[in-house]
């Protein structure tokens, strides 16, 4: 298959230079372009999705990903385990733009009127993991990111010159999809830092609140 795509850029090229009528630059990207989504077409039909049944490799691989249900909030071994989290593919990251990943998982939410949402376990190092909640438009490619967790903001240079209290991360989503983000001493359990966000109808993230210590 990948033979039979090399020979048809250099065919395309071909025409392209001479002979019949030359193709004007658009056009010449234009059959490139399907030319690269054959590939990415192909790949990803080895890695098991069936792209007969679609042409949106995002979509196929939203619907295949298992159902996050609601409420959710953090929980270490949540964040640890990643349990139900699928492994994101190469095509797919790139569609995602994850190409610093190596091994990044998802899992979606439920969807409700207005939100279509995937969470993304983005590997930092040592096998820890960063959250980041997606919007996704009608065509099943991001609109908006909104980070949950963050491995190397566990613990924030500017609380620990505070004090020597150790500062974590809380997030939850209610079922009413309202997002709340927290930093807070582990000690005492005070809030320094609460933010809650919700999903407009642009489906972007948009801060409805904010409380700093």
């Amino acid at each position: 298959m990948r033979q039979g795509l090399v020979l048809l850029v250099v065919t395309l090229l071909m025409v392209s230079c001479g002979g019949g009528r030359k193709m004007s630059p658009e056009e010449l990207q234009h059959k490139l372009d399907s030319v690269k989504a054959l590939e990415i077409k192909e790949k990803l039909a080895l890695q098991g999705v069936d792209l007969e049944t679609s042409d949106n490799p995002m979509k196929l691989f939203f619907d295949s990903l298992e159902i996050q249900p609601l409420p959710l909030s953090y929980d270490e071994d949540y964040v640890r385990m990643l349990p139900s989290y699928k492994e994101v593919g190469k095509d797919v990251a790139e569609y995602m733009n994850l190409v610093d990943c190596r091994h990044p998982k998802a899992i979606s939410l439920p969807e409700t009127v207005g939100a279509r949402l995937i969470i993304i376990a983005a590997d930092e190092s040592d096998g820890e993991y960063s959250l980041w909640l997606y919007s996704l438009d009608d065509d099943y490619f991001p609109v908006d990111k909104l980070c949950l967790f963050s491995v190397d903001s566990r613990e924030p240079e500017e609380y620990t010159e505070i004090n020597e209290q150790e500062f974590l991360q809380y997030f939850s989503i209610t079922s009413d999809y309202e997002i709340r983000l927290m930093d807070y001493a582990k000690e005492d359990y005070r809030a320094h830092l609460e933010e809650v966000y919700h999903i407009n109808e642009a489906r972007k993230f948009e801060m409805l609140s904010s409380q700093e210590e």
